[in-house]
């Protein structure tokens, strides 16, 4: 069996032949024999960048600064992710430690001279150039309003699940949950960039585990934070603005956002000079307001997601854990509120009347 330095080597012979996926292969070789040598992740990055794979490439550059702070290169590396992902911050602050260490390098000079210039052309309108996504594209979404707090619950399912993940939102921050059961937390690298959110779950004799999204909306990377409990990895983004992200990740067709007033009702209400002849009744037209959506009337999957959504809010604790369970055990296929009927047993997936269930094969 070849040891990790000789795949290393067949990996940087393929890099220099412009086989850059096969020095991808070839590098995640070597890092499942070597996971600790932030050596193969820093030059994996820079076969990722070459892919123009870049979330791929900042997080691999990341890693390789865990595992050694000291190591110029990763910095560079991340910084050249960033600043083609628009990062302008992150890339800075990455290419001034990288300077630190390697002050003989002029690229980092040059680099730092490109980002600083294009943070003074910022306009806060700009919208950053759409990053690389995974090759794992999501198949369904299941979005709901959670009692109290106007949130709003999407579960994303990968095509080649290994770990789900939702997130729900409140005006100040987006909560990312990543389902993953009995993770030990030195196995869990979270990184936060300006408007990118890095996972990594590393598993002995397992494929690592990434969720690397570009975020709809930027973040305050010193306020966000993460936990790794014992079925789950919770992740709070700290929003940079306060609006409604009407997705989790950024996307060219979803261009409008909502401004999220987080004053109360009563502080809203304007006060009129007693002069004025007359004042709007604030709380009629709040109730109207709410009696209208109450009563909207909406079709097809709109229509059946406000069901959905009415049931989950009227339900008690046995019934949205019995919906939550049925749902994600049947892949979407089923949706149960019988707690004693689904709570000892797996739910299977089951395909509508007339059609058939199939298995994805890889």
């Amino acid at each position: 069996m070849a040891s990790s330095l000789e795949i290393a080597k067949k990996a940087k012979e393929a890099f220099v032949d412009d086989s850059f996926k096969l020095a991808v292969d070839l590098f995640c070789e070597a890092i499942d024999l070597s996971p600790n040598d932030a050596n193969l992740f820093a030059d994996r990055a820079q076969a990722h960048l070459k892919l123009n794979n870049l979330t791929e490439a900042a997080a691999d550059a990341s890693k390789a600064i865990e595992i050694d702070p000291s190591m110029a290169k990763a910095y560079l590396r991340k910084g050249t992710a960033c600043m083609k992902l628009g990062e302008y911050l992150t890339a800075k602050e990455a290419l001034e430690i990288g300077t630190s260490l390697a002050q003989n390098d002029s690229r980092f000079t040059k680099m730092l001279k490109e980002c600083d210039q294009h943070l003074a052309d910022f306009q806060p309108s700009t919208v950053p150039a759409s990053a690389s996504k995974l090759s794992d594209t999501t198949a369904g979404t299941l979005e709901e309003s959670k009692k109290g707090c106007g949130m709003q619950i999407s579960t994303i399912t990968s095509v080649r699940p290994k770990y789900s993940h939702g997130y729900y939102q409140k005006p100040e921050e987006v909560v990312v949950t990543i389902y993953a059961r009995g993770i030990p937390a030195n196995n869990v690298v979270v990184d936060f960039g300006e408007q990118i959110l890095s996972v990594t779950i590393g598993v002995h004799d397992e494929d690592a585990y990434y969720f690397q999204p570009r975020l709809f909306g930027k973040i305050i990377p010193d306020k966000c934070r993460y936990e790794v409990l014992s079925t789950k990895v919770e992740i709070r983004l700290a929003k940079a603005e306060i609006i409604n992200w009407p997705s989790l990740e950024y996307s060219k067709e979803i261009a409008v956002t909502q401004k999220v007033n987080v004053l109360s009702v009563e502080s809203q209400r304007p006060a009129y000079p007693s002069s004025m002849p007359r004042k709007r009744d604030w709380d009629k037209l709040e109730a109207q307001v709410k009696q209208e959506e109450k009563e909207e009337k909406l079709d097809g999957d709109a229509g059946v997601n406000r069901m959905f959504q009415d049931i989950y809010l009227n339900a008690d604790e046995d019934m949205r854990r019995a919906m939550s369970k049925s749902f994600m055990e049947s892949n979407g296929t089923v949706l149960s509120t019988d707690w004693t009927d689904v709570g000892s047993k797996k739910v299977e997936a089951t395909a509508p009347d007339g059609m058939e269930l199939k298995k994805w094969e890889y």
